[in-house]
């Protein structure tokens, strides 16, 4: 019998559709999303596989024999213990989008330069006439554009025209205007990298909004835990540096007349690896109180050598950083600081 990994396995089952993979460090389980909620409500058929729960879809997964596109999350992690092949490899994108490079995974990619080369491949792989939107501030997709195959199809995006009021994210689009229920610069910026991908899947920009203006967000996205007149609690799958610092800087844009105490955990084998803290430095520098905890056992876990708090304050370079040797799970930590820290 023939044994497939999963990337294998969804290409396989949708050899015969239009396949649409979302790639890229940081944002593609949002984009994927963003992409998902506003296709259902323009009543479009499609499959689909994301990493995460949306609002609306009972599953993380649809594969049916009938629907003509699929989308995909692409992650540039391995296939399989077995299979070392980058995951949105296998997927032969028709129409790919990358939202920006930030090295990760350091167990696999021990350099910047190892890391990148798999989403040059991906990028490569694109047939003629197919589609590759990419993020335009970033300056490794900038060269990774610029090498493309000749015929493959190029639309570069960035932050659209908006503004904050009353708390909400407002984005201004052909003279109009959509009130939105996602906040912070590096969402927005996912937002129109979804517009892209839904325009090439017949979605107008006015209907494109009607839809994300009920988009919510996924889930441990920026996702609100908790909240009172005067203080909210979020949740957010922010660990990588590049995430870390987007998620604390939308915040502090959204909220700024508030305290921001921002609480991570260093759980990832890159976060608790003593060669990769120094990417973290100013990455928390817009919160108030900047918070950062690990736990010794995690690193046993993985058997990384133990790294000190002084080695954690050294690497995030900032002054106001505490770090804490703790076992709580990081949501207990988040309901304390709701009822015991003043947001103001």
């Amino acid at each position: 019998m023939k044994v497939y990994s999963f990337p294998e396995y969804f290409y396989e089952q949708s050899k015969e559709k239009l396949r649409v993979v979302i790639g890229g460090s940081h944002g593609k389980t949002s984009i994927t999303s963003m992409i998902l909620h506003v296709l259902r409500e323009n009543n479009k058929d499609f499959d689909y596989m994301v990493g995460s729960t949306v609002a609306g879809f009972d599953t993380m997964v649809r594969l049916t024999e009938t629907a003509p596109v699929i989308i995909l999350e692409g992650d540039e992690y391995l296939s399989s213990p077995i299979d070392r092949r980058p995951k949105f490899h296998l997927y032969q994108a028709h129409i790919g989008l990358l939202s920006g490079i930030a090295w990760d995974h350091i167990n696999v990619f021990p350099t910047f330069e190892n890391y990148v080369e798999p989403f040059a491949i991906f990028a490569n792989g694109i047939p003629k006439e197919g589609s590759l939107i990419w993020f335009n501030e970033d300056k490794e997709l900038q060269k990774i554009a610029s090498d493309l195959s000749a015929g493959v199809n190029q639309t570069a995006y960035g932050v659209p025209e908006y503004r904050i009021e009353n708390g909400k994210s407002v984005v201004i689009a052909d003279g109009k205007e959509y009130e939105l229920q996602i906040f912070g610069k590096h969402n927005l910026c996912n937002l129109e990298g979804a517009r892209e991908v839904c325009k090439l899947l017949g979605v107008s920009t006015e209907n494109f909004y009607r839809a994300a203006s009920t988009f919510s967000g996924a889930g441990r996205r920026l996702e609100l835990v908790k909240e009172s007149n005067d203080r909210a609690i979020y949740r957010d799958f922010a660990h990588s540096p590049s995430k870390l610092k987007a998620t604390v800087a939308a915040v502090k844009e959204q909220f700024p007349e508030r305290k921001l105490v921002a609480c991570m955990e260093l759980h990832t084998f890159s976060s608790l690896s003593e060669n990769f803290l120094e990417q973290y430095a100013g990455s928390m520098n817009d919160a108030d109180v900047p918070v950062v905890y690990f736990n010794p056992k995690t690193i046993a876990h993985k058997k990384l050598a133990a790294i000190s708090t002084e080695q954690v304050v050294r690497a995030f370079q900032n002054k106001n950083l505490v770090v804490l040797l703790i076992r709580k799970p990081c949501e207990t930590i988040l309901k304390i600081t709701f009822y015991r820290i003043a947001f103001y």
